[in-house]
């Protein structure tokens, strides 16, 4: 059977893109590695599929569908290394996939560019991540758009939005110093936009194959965690600008434009700016 959409890796920003499609009138097929996962799709009115991208064998249960969404999230508790799940399993779905879908969207990450000096970003950039997660990033990339179906890869920024900030709004709640440069540079996207671009990168004629996923307005670390801060009535944030950010392999202080997510996708965002944004991430 084929499927107007399928969603490999049903997770925070594929169950959300799902809904919408379903809401589009449109079949949806999705994957899971769960059997109790695959009974919540079905009562959803999905279609599950209970497959690993790990195991090859069990992607030969993967249906045909005119676009495929590649949403796939490293599962840390699984003990499975990322080179393993972003590489070599995104490789078998290729292999088994890309002579029966017309295109697939590919969720990557802003971490291919290794920009640390606050400079600016776009499509055109060079990308040399220095470490390991942007490098395997920039891999998958290339596996997406050397396939024979078409590629469209989605670079996106951090994505925030309900359930996504508790850990966040814990800290600040409880006072918790934070490591690393205050003054340096975040790029965010709500997950509501995110998944508009990922409506639009399955439907629209693009000129492009790769698009940044950013919101109108990077911001530095300082001015993030005050809003946060004072949206949760919790004292301002103090930060240790001498001790190493536990996050920092994420690629942090660069500024990322999105004129081409605009241009092609996205005419304009619910959110483009955490001042949008973050109080209905935290439900205020």
């Amino acid at each position: 059977m084929s499927y107007n959409r399928l969603i490999i890796g049903c997770g925070y920003l594929g169950s959300r893109a799902a809904r919408a499609w379903q809401e589009q009138g449109l079949s949806v097929a999705v994957t899971t590695r769960s059997e109790e996962r695959a009974e919540e799709f079905a009562n959803q009115g999905l279609q599950p599929i209970v497959c690993n991208v790990l195991d090859p064998s069990s992607l030969q249960g993967l249906p045909d569908a005119d676009v495929a969404l590649h949403a796939v999230g490293l599962d840390r508790q699984a003990g499975d290394s990322m080179r393993a799940v972003y590489v070599e399993g995104l490789r078998d779905v290729l292999t088994e996939l890309e002579q029966r879908i017309g295109r697939m969207v590919y969720i990557s990450s802003t971490s291919v560019y290794g920009q640390t000096d606050g400079s600016a970003v776009d499509e055109e950039s060079v990308c040399e991540p220095a470490r390991e997660n942007g490098q395997i990033c920039l891999e998958a990339e290339q596996l997406v758009l050397n396939a024979k179906c078409q590629g469209t890869v989605l670079r996106l920024a951090g994505i925030y939005g309900p359930d996504r900030l508790l850990a966040r709004m814990k800290e600040r709640q409880q006072a918790e110093p934070i490591a690393g440069n205050p003054e340096a540079w975040l790029n965010l996207i709500h997950v509501e936009d995110a998944v508009q671009a990922v409506l639009a990168a399955s439907v629209n004629d693009l000129s492009h194959q790769k698009y940044l996923i950013v919101d109108d307005e990077p911001i530095t670390r300082r001015t993030y965690y005050t809003r946060l801060a004072e949206l949760l009535e919790a004292p301002p944030p103090v930060f240790i600008a001498d001790k190493p950010d536990p996050k920092g392999d994420r690629g942090l202080n660069k500024r990322c434009q999105n004129q081409w997510m605009h241009a092609e996708l996205i005419p304009s965002l619910k959110y483009p700016t955490i001042r949008e944004g973050l109080w209905q991430a935290i439900g205020k």
